[in-house]
């Protein structure tokens, strides 16, 4: 079994795809800026996010409703310099929830959200830092 991907159910599938593709830096796979699906890489590693229109899941799996309410997924990337990164998305529009700061003796972090209110959470790994 191999995991595939993280698939987010949002609403606003442009504005998503603009905070994932020119917010936080992941490359689109196929470009797909309205939709109904577009799934988002990372520069390095195997893992990935996709977005997935919710209205369209909603026709088929009929149990789905039009809003969530409450945070229903945490998306968590790994960065080398967390400031740095925390520097350039901001510049590009993102608001952090708070500060890069020490979530445990090994790791640091910062979290914001997405256009529909998901969260994501930035890593730096310090024992790689070495």
């Amino acid at each position: 079994m191999e995991l595939a991907q993280v698939r987010l159910l949002v609403s606003d599938f442009p504005a998503c795809y603009r905070f994932y593709a020119e917010v936080l830096g992941l490359k689109p796979q196929s470009g797909a800026t309205g939709g109904p699906y577009e799934k988002f890489s990372p520069v390095t590693g195997s893992a990935g996010i996709a977005l997935q229109d919710r209205a369209m899941m909603a026709r088929i799996l009929g149990e789905l409703g039009d809003s969530v309410s409450g945070h229903r997924s945490l998306v968590v990337l790994r960065v080398d310099d967390l400031d740095a990164y925390c520097a350039q998305i901001t510049s590009r529009g993102a608001t952090l929830l708070h500060e890069p700061a020490p979530m445990t003796d090994r790791m640091r972090a910062a979290h914001l959200k997405d256009p529909e209110g998901n969260l994501v959470e930035l890593q730096e790994w310090l024992l790689l830092r070495g």
